[in-house]
């Protein structure tokens, strides 16, 4: 009896510990404090040769490997017209075209069996070439992606074979309703013709040779026009050697770079619709963005994570897709270019009998966000999503030094990144509805659908005139 006695007196001990709530127990997740996350990217070395070529260093031994990677000031908006494509292609055929010295089998076998690896391509306003190796293997490595920067060859075979699987990516660019949605948007906000929007064609495609890529090269790469990134297990006065030796000889040009058009500013309103056999519509709706060194920008930064960057949390994706079950998929991008504008769009997939519903939800959404201030709650968690999402971005060496030459690139301040993200940090509830109200513009927007013709045209119709765009 006393043994029975003793053992509930333990359990009713045991109870009552358990119904004592402590107070971690009766706080919320919203109630919890954490202390900000913190961003202080490690020291970045900076060397400009005596050559012209820029050096970003950052040595981590963690690894033995070395990343390298080089942003060249080239672009295809500084393609002729007629030969749209150059620039890529050009960018193509400087990797798989050899060099001078070395066939192009000669150069996958060397990497191939070294586990290095050197890749080379051109954008709309930049080049690229990137070299990843081992750090035992990095002389040899260093050697070849040297000799390809300098010395292309331009393998005729290989300048055919990419010219062939541009033809075949224009036959087929159609296959992809999201891509038409981006490419004639693209063109709408821009103009057709613009170098930011205006697209590959049969004819440019065929009107570009081999000697048109040699030239290419010839005119844009030099030392002077060339940053280099480079991170990794070295020592960094001996990298420095390295570098100086396996580009000695190449000597800094001063290139005329052709002009480029500045984008029309003017806010345009157009519908247009992309015939497709399709059972949804693939939409784009929106307008002319900004640039990265508008002051305005964190603030239009966290109005983006609100309407519908955010993800989840955003209005776009709760009430467009979540409660009124408009889209499969919603988001929003307010880019802001880093040498001219860049565009504000929504992007969205509907049922094709949805399609004017869906688009008058964005709209909606939109607009309010020039009508009213956002929520304590929203701006909050706009703050935390991009600080979150901030801090992995630039979690490595790697990333930082990438954003370094980007900044360079585009001549913007060395402490942009810590002084934007200290901007973004003070944006208040006014400042979202200050930028909404003067960049925001609901009614005058470009709207881009591509769908079903028979089934949409008619909708579309009551919001405005129409133009049908070809299947080019």
């Amino acid at each position: 009896m006393q043994r029975v006695t003793k053992h509930f007196f333990i359990l009713l001990n045991i109870l009552l510990l358990f119904s004592i709530t402590s107070p971690l127990q009766a706080q919320s997740y919203k109630d919890l404090k954490f202390k900000p996350l913190e961003f202080k990217p490690p020291p970045i070395d900076r060397v400009e040769l005596a050559n012209g070529m820029i050096l970003f260093l950052a040595e981590d031994h963690e690894l033995p490997i070395v990343n390298i990677s080089a942003k060249i000031r080239t672009g295809g908006i500084y393609e002729p017209a007629d030969k749209v494509g150059l620039a890529e292609l050009t960018g193509v055929v400087m990797r798989t075209g050899g060099t001078q010295s070395r066939t192009p089998e000669e150069i996958n076998e060397e990497l191939e069996f070294m586990a290095s690896t050197v890749e080379t391509s051109i954008e709309d306003e930049s080049g690229s070439a990137g070299l990843f190796t081992l750090k035992k293997n990095l002389d040899k490595s260093l050697e070849i992606f040297a000799d390809i920067l300098m010395h292309p060859a331009f393998d005729k075979d290989k300048v055919e074979l990419a010219k062939a699987k541009a033809l075949e990516a224009i036959r087929r660019r159609n296959d992809s309703p999201q891509g038409i949605a981006q490419r004639e948007f693209q063109k709408l906000i821009y103009g057709k013709t613009h170098p930011l929007a205006r697209t590959t064609e049969v004819e440019t495609i065929n009107n570009i040779t081999r000697e048109d890529m040699v030239n290419f090269h010839k005119k844009y790469f030099h030392p002077n026009t060339i940053l280099l990134g480079i991170t990794g297990d070295f020592n960094k006065s001996e990298m420095i050697e390295k570098i100086e030796k396996v580009f000695a000889g190449w000597e800094k040009v001063k290139v005329d770079y052709p002009e480029v058009p500045p984008v029309d500013t003017q806010v345009k309103s157009t519908i247009a619709l992309f015939d497709k056999d399709i059972n949804q519509a693939n939409i784009v709706i929106g307008h002319l963005g900004t640039k990265i060194t508008n002051p305005d920008y964190p603030a239009l930064r966290i109005l983006d994570e609100i309407l519908g960057g955010g993800g989840f949390t955003s209005r776009l994706y709760k009430k467009v897709r979540n409660e009124e079950g408009l889209a499969y998929g919603i988001y929003s991008n307010f880019e802001a270019g880093l040498r001219d504008y860049g565009t504000f769009e929504v992007v969205l997939q509907t049922k094709t009998e949805s399609t004017r519903e869906a688009i008058d939800a964005v709209i909606d959404q939109i607009k309010r966000l020039t009508q009213a201030e956002v929520s304590d709650e929203e701006l909050q968690v706009a703050k935390d999503q991009y600080m979150n999402s901030f801090v992995f971005r630039f979690d490595t060496r790697s990333k930082i030094v990438q954003r370094k030459m980007l900044y360079e690139y585009y001549g913007l301040p060395a402490d942009f990144l810590e002084k934007f993200r200290d901007k973004v940090l003070n944006v208040t509830k006014a400042d979202v509805l200050r930028v909404a109200q003067q960049y925001l513009h609901p009614d005058n927007l470009v709207i881009m659908v591509v769908g079903d013709r028979s089934k949409i045209e008619k909708d579309l119709a009551s919001l405005g005139p129409v133009t049908i765009l070809s299947k080019s």
